[in-house]
Parts: structure tokens; C-alpha cells; sequence
């Protein structure tokens, strides 16, 4: 990293301008490139805290950092600052895949050298993005801190409101949580992306990027005040974090916008991870897929073999030869190893052996043939030493089948017992895995996951992960309500792709379990594939329901791999409008909560002077999710940019729309 020092003196004189509170105490501010938005480090009475301005008003107050140690001096007071340089960032990249072909990485930074009487330094580095900051801490290897076992982290967030805020509970080991949406002061502890409005209608989202060796951060609410606290997931004996120096943390990142769609279209928290580290990253592709999934979960098939396997030879055959026949990818088959009858029990799968109904070198090789990509699936049961020590034997096994994604779970409790999905132990198990897959070309999608914090930057071959409560729980709960896909482009999808394995057609699957059901339309189903962002995208219900099924189209049509991404219009928990580009053609999709919803839209995203063939798959005029989800119209119209576009939403319904220019 290349930095420019510069006069502490000056800079303090120049900056506390900037602080506010910060006036008269050793500060300095990093100061966007737009000019508004701006984070301040001071150093107040020997404590280093930050504070957080947009458009010169306080979003975050003056708010402590620091970390406590078990037998270590703490670094939390005692501060002076000893050095400071400034360096500002301004690249381009493109990513292997995305949500845009071109992503600017532009901000101001600071990094600040503070030092305690003892001689111990510390980094703050700081920066200031046009949409939102972000601030680590660097502790280096030095007399004195050598190793470490962290106790806490000090860091804080203390909000300036009681904002309308969107959160799910901090849980150690699942995200799978409907959202809440409360005032600040009500928030109980939160797993992180959070996301709040101001009453001024600023759009404020708290998360992390670049996690790596260390525990996930979830909030807890401080005792007084609109203040969250940084609360690590532990170690089972109560260690946060622990490891060797230097100390580095991941990036505390407050995203910010004028509107809820400047949050979907940021890519602060891909910025603050490093370069894709693949020098070959030509095997990696997105696609959509079909698989041995729902079934399971609707009860019209097993995991584990008998009179209703699902994963036979027989039926995974049938579902290459679909997938061949409809232009789609992949193929996923779950249930096809041995261990499924003594899932949950250490050593329970070996990933390598498959139930005697399934040919698994027979059908990579048939996949292969009709050009479709077997995806593997790795059920841990939370197992992770056998895991790990026959998961680079399955990955080669892989490898030499052809056999390029994976699908990996990690569902029920960790063994060894006591530790949790989110610490760091399975951090750095997640990462172990990424890597590993990455040097058999395998690509993957985790489910019960460690949340996305932007590495996929890094690497590319961590395509999609659930986290989420996904489309299964309409299989075997209340399912999830209407609002909920109307929340989560907001909250999780802020960290990164997700899984939420759209797609279902037969909505109420009353053949197989006639008290559940999905809670949506149909059109809002195919709607879903614009709307929610994911490299491996599945189509998820049974394939006899998409045989013969003209909405079926669209989900041949859409890509999952995108050009350029914008967010036409949004409400967070009642309803979103964003339309995607890849090429030359648009994909737009909307949805609504429980409510209809009658909403115009200018086209001007389109090319002008060209003129664009739509077809809409829309609600029927009697749609509706609760009484009559499955009617839909499918319509074709000539469009150009000079035009305007009406969308009319049934309750809990959407609308999905291709563009595609007409010849001249």
C-alpha cells in the first residue's frame, strides 16, 4: 500500500473542522471524493473513537474502539497518535461475474498510527466512499504482542436516531430469521447487514467486508442511548479471537444512500477485499440449475435411500436430459451418497460412496455428453473434522468426473461441540473450503453458511451462498411471507449473493402437503430471478411442473450474470422495481408484499433509437397470492426508451419483463 505522509499538525488544524465534537482533540477525517460523506478519528482523553458525517450532519457519534485481551495489555486507552498518511483510491476492476461488468473503487483513505506509553502502535485505517465508510484496525507483530486472545472488541456504533430499522436477532448459527421491522430502540442483539431509515430518509446499512481468521460480528443493543455494540461470535471457552500478530480485522462498514436502491447498487463491500487471486478463472461459470431438492422438502422423495429415493440414476438421467433440452446448466443431486439414514452423527458421510442406485461415474459421464454440469452436493451435519479430512479426496474425485460445483451444507450443530458456524474456527474452515475447491476449478454454493463479506472478489469460485430463510420453509412451515423478498434485497443481499432457490410453480403442492404452500403468485416467482442476485440460480420446483409451461420461458431466458444492475423504484418491505442488462438486452423484475400495487415506469434505461420487443409476464387480473396465485398473462409490446411502462402488482404478486431489441 502505497501512502503519502503528511503534517499531523496540518492535518489536525485542517480536519477538525470536520469533527465536530472532535474539535479541539487530535482528529482527522477522511473526506469522500463527492465531498459528503466523511468519517473522523479522534483520539479523546487517550481513546481512540470515530464518528460518522453526511452532508455535515452527525450519523454517527463519537464511538470507542478498541480490544481487551486475556493477559495482554488492552488497547482500548492510553493512545496518542504517533503518525498519520493519506492515500486516495481510485481503480477500476471487472469482476468475474456480477451485478455490474464495471466496478469503480474510489475513496479517500487515512491511516493513523496511534501508540501507548508501553511503545505498543496500532493502525486505524479509515475511508470515505461517495456511498458510505468503512475502518479497520491493524495491530503489527512487536515486543509485546506477539500472539493474542482477544476478549472483545470495543468497537461501537452510536447512532445519532431512532431510525425505522430492519434486523433479524444475532443467532451464533443461522441467518435464518424473517426480518423485523422496529424502531431502533427496540432492536434486541442483530446480526449484521442492519438496516435503518433515518426520519430525514437517509438509508444507513451496518455490516462487515473482508472477514478472514476471525469471528463474525453480530450487535447488541448498548444499555443507553441508539447505540450498538460489536459482539463476537466465541470460541467455546469464551475466546473471541485468537491467533498469531499481526492483529487485522475485518472492515466495519456503514453503507449509506439517499434511497434504498443506492444501497443494492453499492459495491463498497466487494471494494474492500483484495483482487481476485485466480490467475485462471476461466471454469468458472454461472448458470441456472435444476435439481433433487424440492422434492424432498414438499415429502414427494427422500434424502435417504428407499421405495422413494430421489436421487436414483433414473431420475437423475431424466433431469440431465430436461436440463439439456431447456438450455439450462446444471443438474444438483442431493441424497446421492451414502449416510443420509445416520445424518447428524459424526462420520455419518464420506462423500465419495454412493447409494447403489446411483451410477455416479455413469451420469458425470451422460451429463458431460449432453453438455450439462453435474453439481455435487457435500452434507456435512455440522461434521467438520471427517469433512475435512475427505474433502480433498472428493474434491479430486470431482475434478477427474467433470463434475465442476458443488453444493456444500453445514446443517445442524458443529462438532466438535461447543463451536459455532459464525466464530472463528469455522471462518477459517469456510475459507479452508474455498480454497481448496478453487485448486480442483470447483465452484461453490454454501448453505448454513459463514454471511458473504465481499470475497468473492478474492475468489470468484465462492459463487452463492444461502443464509437466508429460503424457499424451503414454505415447504414445511408458516412459510415466509409476502413482504419477505421485498426486505431482503436490503438486508442480506447487501452482503452478497444468495440462494433462495426460486422458481416454484405449483404454489400450493397440494398432492404432497395441502397445509403448506409458497406465499406468492406465480409471476411474482419468475420475477424473483431479476430481483434477487445469485451466480448459480436454481429452478426449483419439480420439472414435470415446467414441462409444456409457457411462463417457463422466462426462466430459460434470464440471465444470472449481469452487466449492469439498477434499482427503478423501492420501499423496503412493501415493494421493489430492478431491472438488470446483460448484453443488449433488459430483465425486469418487481414485487409487492400483500398489497397490490399499480406503479409506471420511464424506460429510459433502454438504448435510445433502438426499438425493444417486451414480453411481460404479469399477474392475471385475478391474481392473487392467498386465493388465486397461479394466474398469470404473458404479453408481447413494441417499446423504446422514449416510452413508460405499467406494472400492476396483485397482492403478493410481480411482474417480469425481457427486452430484446428488434433488428433495424
Amino acid at each position: 500500500m502505497q501512502t503519502y505522509v503528511v503534517s499531523i499538525l496540518g492535518a489536525v488544524f485542517a480536519l477538525c473542522m470536520f469533527a465536530g465534537s472532535a474539535v479541539g482533540k487530535e482528529a482527522v477525517t477522511a473526506l469522500s471524493p463527492d465531498g459528503r460523506t466523511a468519517i473522523h478519528l479522534a483520539v479523546v482523553n487517550g481513546r481512540p473513537c470515530y464518528s460518522v458525517t453526511r452532508d455535515g450532519r452527525r450519523i454517527v457519534d463519537d464511538s470507542r474502539l478498541g480490544f481487551l485481551f486475556l493477559e495482554r495489555e488492552p488497547l482500548n486507552r492510553g493512545f496518542t497518535v504517533r503518525g498519520m498518511g493519506e492515500r486516495q483510491v481510485d481503480e477500476s476492476w471487472e469482476p468475474v461475474w456480477g451485478s455490474d461488468a464495471h466496478v469503480e473503487n474510489r475513496c479517500h483513505e487515512v491511516t493513523v498510527t496511534l501508540e501507548k506509553g508501553s511503545g505498543l502502535t496500532m493502525d486505524v485505517i479509515i475511508r470515505a466512499y461517495n456511498d458510505g465508510v468503512a475502518f479497520r484496525c491493524f495491530v503489527p507483530d512487536q515486543e509485546g504482542f506477539r500472539s493474542f486472545e482477544m476478549v472483545s472488541e470495543e468497537t461501537e456504533f452510536r447512532l445519532t436516531g431512532d431510525h425505522t430499522t430492519w434486523w433479524i436477532p444475532a443467532d451464533f448459527d443461522s441467518y435464518e430469521h424473517i426480518y423485523r421491522q422496529t424502531r431502533l430502540a427496540n432492536v434486541e442483539a442483530v446480526a449484521t447487514p442492519v438496516t435503518m431509515r433515518t426520519e430525514e430518509g437517509l438509508y444507513i446499512s451496518i455490516h462487515e467486508a473482508n472477514l478472514t481468521d476471525y469471528a463474525g460480528m453480530t450487535l447488541r443493543k448498548a444499555p443507553v442511548g441508539f447505540s450498538l455494540e460489536c459482539d463476537l461470535v466465541p470460541w467455546p471457552d469464551g475466546i473471541k479471537v485468537r491467533g498469531g500478530a499481526p492483529l487485522v480485522t475485518p472492515w466495519r462498514t456503514i453503507q449509506m444512500s439517499d434511497t434504498p436502491g443506492g444501497l443494492v447498487e453499492s459495491h463498497i463491500i466487494e471494494n474492500l477485499n483484495e483482487p481476485c487471486a485466480l490467475k485462471d478463472h476461466s471454469w468458472i461459470k454461472p448458470m441456472k440449475y435444476v435439481g433433487i431438492w424440492w422434492g424432498m422438502h414438499i415429502g414427494k422423495d427422500t434424502w435417504s435411500q428407499g421405495e422413494n429415493h430421489g436421487a436414483t440414476s433414473a431420475n437423475t438421467r431424466k433431469m440431465i436430459d430436461f436440463a439439456a433440452e431447456h438450455g439450462i446448466g446444471g443438474v444438483l443431486v442431493e441424497g446421492w451418497n451414502t449416510g443420509w439414514e445416520t445424518w447428524g452423527s459424526a462420520g455419518a458421510f464420506d462423500y465419495i460412496t454412493p447409494y447403489p442406485d446411483f451410477d455416479l461415474e455413469g451420469l458425470a459421464a451422460y451429463a458431460r455428453e449432453r453438455g450439462v454440469v453435474l453439481i455435487g452436493h457435500h452434507e456435512t451435519g455440522g461434521d467438520i473434522p471427517t469433512y475435512e479430512d475427505r474433502v480433498e479426496e472428493a474434491f479430486a474425485l470431482y475434478e477427474r468426473l467433470g463434475i465442476r460445483a458443488v453444493k456444500t451444507g453445514y446443517a445442524g450443530g458443529i462438532f466438535p461441540r461447543g463451536q459455532h458456524h459464525h466464530g472463528q474456527w469455522m471462518v477459517r474452515h469456510y475459507r479452508s473450503i474455498v480454497r481448496k475447491a478453487a485448486k480442483h476449478h470447483i465452484m461453490l454454493d454454501v448453505h448454513e453458511p459463514i454471511k458473504p463479506t465481499g470475497i468473492r472478489r478474492t475468489w470468484p469460485n465462492m459463487m452463492t451462498r444461502e443464509g437466508v430463510r429460503g424457499m424451503e420453509y414454505n415447504a414445511w412451515s408458516d412459510g415466509n411471507p409476502p413482504e419477505h423478498t421485498t426486505i431482503l434485497p436490503f438486508t442480506r443481499m447487501l452482503a452478497g449473493p444468495l440462494d433462495y432457490t426460486p422458481g416454484i410453480f405449483d404454489i400450493t403442492f397440494d398432492q404432497y402437503k395441502p397445509d403448506n404452500r409458497v406465499h406468492t403468485t406465480l409471476a411474482k416467482q419468475l420475477a424473483l430471478y431479476v430481483v434477487l442476485e445469485s451466480p448459480l440460480q436454481m429452478a426449483a420446483d419439480l420439472i414435470e411442473n415446467y414441462e409444456n409451461h409457457p411462463a417457463f420461458a422466462f426462466i430459460q431466458a434470464v440471465p444470472c450474470d449481469w452487466d449492469e444492475t439498477r434499482v427503478l423504484s423501492a420501499a423496503i418491505g412493501d415493494h421493489v422495481t430492478i431491472v438488470r442488462r446483460r448484453g443488449q438486452e433488459w430483465f425486469l423484475g418487481s414485487i409487492t408484499d400483500e398489497e397490490p400495487r399499480t406503479m409506471v415506469f420511464a424506460l429510459d434505461f433502454l438504448e435510445r433509437g433502438a426499438t425493444y420487443e417486451a414480453t411481460v409476464y404479469s399477474d392475471g387480473p385475478d391474481a392473487d397470492w392467498l386465493t388465486n396465485p397461479q394466474s398469470y398473462e404473458i404479453r408481447t409490446l413494441a417499446v423504446d426508451a422514449s416510452e413508460k411502462l405499467e406494472v400492476r402488482l396483485a397482492a403478493g404478486g410481480g411482474e417480469a419483463v425481457r427486452f430484446v431489441p428488434r433488428a433495424p
